[in-house]
């Protein structure tokens, strides 16, 4: 990998695998349960300076990734809440850049760290309660037409923690 697919995906590309295990659902959902605790850690190391500091050129700040996680994390809910709920939702997509750009993105990011922490507890929650058959349930995905099952929307956001607290790592360094 070279240093700017490694500035970009510190953590590696979501690889999807065809299913996961109970256990690998399990440790998948373990990490999307201390997200917020580990964000709150992250973000009393940083500066004030550090902020406003992109992880790479093109990249956002600190403070963007942080209100990108609660943006992104709230949707994510929903999108397994319509899941459970309807038969094969077509979900509602979003540009998350252009959501990285708007006014309140400028505050202080513990709002979004606040925002996230009871958030996870509810999902969580959900999570941890889902049956087999519930994993298997899919969105479609108005982009790409795919079907996206919970078992891998489980996956991908404990995925997606991990790759914004890389990002975060290396902003901590500069």
């Amino acid at each position: 990998m070279n240093n700017d697919e490694h500035l970009r995906y510190p953590t590696g590309k979501f690889s999807p695998q065809p299913a996961y295990t109970p256990d690998e659902i399990a440790r998948n959902i373990d990490r999307i349960e201390t997200l917020p605790s580990r964000l709150g850690s992250l973000f009393e190391k940083l500066s004030p300076k550090q902020l406003d500091t992109v992880y790479r050129e093109g990249g956002w700040t600190a403070r963007q990734v942080f209100h990108h996680l609660a943006d992104s994390h709230m949707n994510a809910y929903v999108r397994f809440k319509w899941t459970l709920t309807e038969d094969t939702p077509v979900i509602k997509a979003y540009d998350e850049k252009v959501w990285a750009e708007t006014p309140e993105v400028t505050l202080d990011p513990t709002l979004s760290i606040n925002l996230l922490r009871p958030l996870h507890i509810k999902w969580v929650s959900l999570l941890r309660q889902l049956k087999p058959g519930d994993l298997e349930r899919a969105f479609i995905h108005p982009e790409t037409q795919k079907h996206v099952p919970l078992d891998r929307m489980i996956a991908l956001y404990a995925w997606h923690g991990e790759h914004h607290l890389g990002h975060l790592a290396i902003i901590s360094k500069k």
